[in-house]
């Protein structure tokens, strides 16, 4: 059996990150798409944010700390999103239940799914270490959450998982 790989859809070269454009296009993400293995999604479209949609950065902690409810996501202009990057969240964990999905290739620095690290807060470029919202809700459920930079990990983690 092929399994599934639940894949950001700015990955896949979707218009759908905050600006309005794609992350870019990876040949090995098109390979697996073309074999029926990807589950695309774009976690803060899929919570109810348009594209475009101002930049939103975590306040306050990490995704663990959006989820246990002590930190916030809030969007460039001041507006609190939390709520959307939550509801997002719920929505990949939904289709990781019911696509049997052990593996994720997210994007990397966001702070829905970056899986290392994240921005600040503040708006002013710094990354921390640290997971988005539905990159923490996966690995919680116990996904292997990779970005688009661990594709060789991701491809050798696939090869063990099936016969």
């Amino acid at each position: 059996m092929t399994a599934k790989v639940l894949v950001s859809r700015c990955l896949l070269g979707e218009p759908v990150r905050y600006d309005g454009q794609a992350s870019g296009y990876w040949a090995l993400l098109m390979a697996w798409q073309a074999e029926g293995r990807v589950v695309p999604l774009c976690p803060e479209v899929a919570g109810g944010l348009p594209t475009p949609r101002p930049p939103a950065e975590i306040d306050g902690g990490q995704g663990r700390a959006v989820l246990a409810g002590q930190a916030r996501i809030i969007a460039s202009t001041g507006e609190d999103v939390t709520a959307s990057f939550l509801a997002g969240a719920e929505a990949a964990l939904a289709l990781v239940r019911a696509h049997d999905i052990r593996v994720a290739v997210l994007k990397a620095n966001s702070p829905s799914c970056g899986n290392e690290q994240t921005y600040d807060g503040s708006f002013s470029g710094r990354r921390v270490t640290g997971e988005g919202v539905t990159a923490a809700l996966l690995a919680q459920a116990g996904v292997k959450v990779f970005n688009e930079g661990q594709l060789e990990q991701v491809e050798a983690l696939l090869e063990r998982l099936e016969p």
